[in-house]
């Protein structure tokens, strides 16, 4: 989710509210704004996409980095700027909906790796880790950051709907797992319910979390873990069948999203009718 790294010079050219008088008496995690630098540039050199400054998805790529800064690295929700501090919830996968304080107290990481796989089955599991530990788990794995760009913008405000990619270089450790080197990356869905000021007041992410975790394994080991993911219904709640979705996305993109759900297709449709067809 966020990465190490800010631009020098005073402002970062993809996130908001980390300069300025507006931030003046923001307390920040780490005593002062996070820098951005190198996971800025392997967002700049491996992005598939690059959206004109202005349009919508652009804006909806900047509001979606904004808010994952704020939510690592800025400690008193009244500094969170991005999403509204009295409504905000977030949930993964039709998981439980966790508030702001929920969120906060276990960290951006351990909220969006929820899952109901029994413990002993767990590559990672947030119910052992607390905010600092998962965060320090994620950026010894990825030295380089986890970058994370917007690929389509489906539907616009007041309910975005939006698909994703997130990827970094496995270059350190995975708790007891050595460094492999290679790129783990996935996609996802999400929606974000925002207020006319375009501030979050609640986000859900549809994403194969199995699938994700099992790339910092050996191959066996991974495929073991996948299923056992897939199994316990803990992954995105997704029906390969649903072709109504799946015409949504690129042929190529099918195999790796594996395919989306019922649920996101009734979601999508009460979002936005026209979003999917008949």
């Amino acid at each position: 989710m966020a990465a190490a790294g800010e631009a020098s010079g005073g402002r970062d050219k993809y996130r908001s509210f980390m300069y300025g008088e507006g931030e003046k008496d923001t307390v920040w995690r780490l005593g002062s704004p996070p820098n951005y630098d190198v996971v800025n540039k392997l967002f700049e050199e491996e992005r598939t996409k690059e959206w004109p400054e202005g349009s919508l998805e652009e804006k909806v790529q900047r509001l979606l980095k904004t808010w994952e800064m704020e939510l690592v690295h800025k400690v008193r929700p009244e500094d969170q700027k991005s999403v509204h501090s009295q409504k905000f919830c977030a949930s993964t996968n039709g998981m439980r909906f966790l508030s702001q304080k929920e969120v906060m107290a276990i960290g951006g990481y351990n909220a969006f790796l929820q899952t109901k796989l029994p413990p002993e089955h767990r590559i990672y599991d947030p119910d052992k880790e607390t905010l600092e530990s998962g965060m320090a788990t994620f950026l010894t794995a990825f030295p380089r950051g986890f970058a994370i760009e917007v690929l389509d913008v489906y539907s616009g405000p007041p309910q975005i709907v939006f698909k994703f990619r997130h990827w970094g270089y496995m270059e350190g450790p995975f708790k007891e797992h050595p460094p492999h080197g290679k790129r783990v990356e996935f996609f996802g869905i999400c929606i974000f319910h925002v207020d006319e000021e375009m501030k979050v007041e609640k986000t859900e992410y549809f994403y194969e979390r199995g699938n994700f975790l099992a790339s910092f394994l050996s191959t066996p080991a991974a495929a073991a873990s996948a299923a056992a993911e897939a199994a316990s219904g803990s992954g995105c709640p997704i029906l390969v069948s649903d072709k109504k979705w799946r015409i949504l996305l690129k042929e190529e993109d099918q195999e790796l999203l594996g395919g989306w759900c019922e649920a996101i297709r009734i979601k999508l449709n009460q979002v936005r009718p026209h979003v999917l067809p008949a």
